[in-house]
């Protein structure tokens, strides 16, 4: 049986923490950031926990 592969874009996307959830970049925070105010840049700068639905399918492409 040959090994599995990660998929490229999801393990650049998704990480596990030490008890193994696994966490996600909000959106919204990469550019036109001059506009946006402070408090929102530093709310979006924080990992949110993947939605429950999601969780199983992430695990499948990272290999978990």
């Amino acid at each position: 049986m040959p090994k599995n592969k990660t998929h490229s874009g999801s393990k650049k996307r998704f990480r596990v923490t030490g008890k193994g959830k696994l966490m996600r970049e909000q959106t919204n925070a990469r550019h036109y950031l001059e506009h946006k105010s402070s408090s929102r840049t530093r709310r979006l700068a924080s990992d949110q926990p993947v939605a429950p639905g999601n969780v199983k399918a992430i695990k499948r492409l990272l290999g978990l």
